[in-house]
C-alpha cells in the first residue's frame, strides 16, 4: 500500500536520483498520449504526476486512463482540486499548501476529498507543499490566492518545512510554480534539505540540464519537469 512513497524513501537513502514529469490534462487530449507516453517511457524519469491548477471534470481520469495504456511509469495525482481525485492513477500527492493562509488549500479541499480517498485504492502521500517565489505570478497563487514566500527568505522556507514534518508530512515539495522565471534557489533547497528528514521535491522553472542537477546537489530526492516537456517532449533527448 506505501510501495511508491517506500521507493522514494529509499532513494533518498541511498542517494539515487528521481524525477517526475508532470502533465497538465487540461493541455492534453487522449487521441495524442500514445506518442507522448512513448517519449516519457523512453526518458530519465521514474515517475510521472498528473494534474494542474484549474483542470475541467473528468479530464484527469480521462488523461489517467489513456497514459496506463502505453506508459508503465507509477502515474501520481498531483491534484489542485477535489475534482482531479480519480482511482485509475496509482497514488496521490495530498497537497497542502503550508505557505499560504487559505484554509481552503490547507485542509478545506482534503475535507471534499475524503470520502472519495476513504473509499479509493489510491496510495495517499500527504505532502508540504511551499510555494517560492519564482519570479512570476503563477496559476498557483492566482487559484489558492495565496502569496509565494520570497526567495531569499530561506528560514521562513526551512521552518514552515519542519512545520509540515511536525504535523506528519510524508513529503515536502519546494515549487517556484509552472513556467516560473526563476527556479528555486539552490541555498534555500540545501537549507531545507539538510534540516528535514523526509524525501523532498523540488519543481518550477527548470529548463536545462544544469538546472536538473542543481536541484539534485543541493538536497532534492525528486525534481520535477512540466513547461519544458509540455513545450518540448524531446527535451530529455536534447540534454
Amino acid at each position: 500500500m506505501h510501495e511508491i512513497y517506500n521507493t522514494i524513501v529509499t532513494a533518498k537513502a541511498e542517494n539515487k536520483k528521481l524525477l517526475a514529469i508532470l502533465l497538465d490534462p487540461d493541455k492534453l487530449s487522449a487521441h495524442t498520449i500514445k506518442q507522448l507516453a512513448e517519449k516519457i517511457t523512453n526518458s530519465p524519469a521514474t515517475h510521472v504526476f498528473v494534474g494542474g491548477s484549474i483542470v475541467e471534470n473528468n479530464q484527469t481520469e480521462t488523461i489517467i486512463v489513456a497514459l496506463k495504456k502505453y506508459c508503465p511509469l507509477p502515474i501520481i495525482i498531483f491534484p489542485g482540486n477535489v475534482n482531479q481525485v480519480t482511482d485509475s492513477a496509482d497514488a496521490i500527492l495530498l497537497l497542502s499548501l503550508l505557505s499560504g493562509n487559505n484554509p481552503e488549500y490547507l485542509i478545506g479541499q482534503h475535507v471534499k476529498a475524503a470520502p472519495l480517498l476513504h473509499k479509493s485504492s489510491l496510495e495517499i502521500i500527504p505532502t508540504g507543499y511551499i510555494l517560492i517565489d519564482g519570479g512570476t505570478e503563477t496559476a498557483v497563487q492566482r487559484v489558492s490566492n495565496t502569496t509565494p514566500i520570497a526567495n531569499d527568505n530561506v528560514s521562513l522556507a526551512v521552518n514552515t518545512a519542519l512545520a509540515g514534518v511536525y504535523t506528519g508530512k510524508k513529503l515536502i515539495y519546494l515549487e517556484a510554480g509552472s513556467g516560473a522565471k526563476n527556479t528555486v534557489p539552490t541555498n534555500l533547497i540545501s537549507s531545507v534539505a539538510n534540516t528535514i528528514n523526509i524525501p523532498l521535491i523540488v519543481g518550477g522553472g527548470i529548463r536545462s540540464g544544469k538546472q536538473l542537477n542543481q536541484a539534485y546537489n543541493a538536497g532534492a530526492t525528486l525534481v520535477v519537469i512540466g513547461t519544458a516537456f509540455e513545450n518540448d517532449s524531446d527535451f530529455f533527448k536534447n540534454l
